[in-house]
């Protein structure tokens, strides 16, 4: 790629130096000109050309690599990952915000919309009666046209009323959700364990039957409560959980 790729940090601007670069990176991988796959260029190569020290380049590439984006390889380099959804502390966003916060571009393919009957487990998740009404999503996830998982949300239908009819599923749900009836997440709590892959699922996830997938349960609210269940099946080898681990017990200062 030329060397006219690369947007310099311009120190004029309140944001870190490390930001700027990170964005940048992003912006690169985007764009397409560096693919999944592909090494991208040495440290030294990439402090010249971006023109900021090895300390400031280092930290905008770990936190690339602890977003998903980048993977490094001992005594092989850097790579742009294959299409990985990395879980682990993040904020609240859609699946369409979370893969564009990784440069990958997201997309959906809409298996099932309809209007059905919440069971034991939605009910529950929901705080409504079971056999109530809810409007049923399922969607297979891509991440650049792979696919990654299927996820089937379902939402409390009288918060949704006229949801069917109004064709809200082309873009972010929950910016369809925000714009069209003020429902705005604050909050989700997320449960996860690990299933094989059906049969039908599988072959929409282009696996073999039986492969090993993370299953997600999410309940969200907003200020009124729960408004939204959604059962995810993510593939195991698209998928990843990473925590940071901190010790309980401060190690007190040794004495002089």
């Amino acid at each position: 790629m030329s060397e006219a790729s690369f947007q310099q940090p311009d120190r004029r601007r309140p944001e870190p130096l490390w930001y700027q670069v990170e964005e940048a990176i992003r912006a690169i991988v985007k764009s397409g000109e560096w693919a999944t796959g592909d090494q991208i260029p040495a440290e030294d190569k990439l402090c010249a050309l971006f023109g900021v020290s090895r300390i400031t380049l280092r930290h905008a590439l770990r936190n690339l690599e602890e977003g998903g984006l980048l993977r490094r390889e001992h005594g092989r380099g850097t790579f742009v990952r294959s299409t990985t959804l990395v879980a682990g502390t993040r904020e609240l966003t859609s699946f369409t915000q979370e893969m564009g916060n990784m440069g990958v571009v997201a997309g959906s393919r809409l298996l099932d919309c309809s209007l059905t009957t919440a069971n034991a487990s939605a009910a529950g998740a929901l705080e409504i009666e079971e056999g109530d009404p809810v409007v049923r999503i399922r969607r297979l996830r891509l991440g650049n046209n792979e696919p990654i998982g299927i996820q089937t949300a379902q939402l409390a239908a009288a918060r949704v009323p006229g949801f069917l009819d109004a064709g809200l599923l082309q873009g972010s749900l929950y910016e369809a959700l925000e714009r069209h009836y003020g429902i705005v997440p604050v909050a989700a709590r997320e449960n996860y364990r690990v299933g094989a892959v059906g049969a039908a699922d599988a072959e929409l996830l282009d696996l073999p039957a039986g492969s090993p997938a993370f299953v997600v349960e999410r309940i969200t609210t907003d200020e009124r409560g729960p408004f939204e269940f959604t059962v995810s099946i993510m593939r195991g080898d698209r998928y990843e959980i990473r925590s940071t681990l901190r010790a309980g017990r401060v190690p007190s200062t040794p004495r002089s």
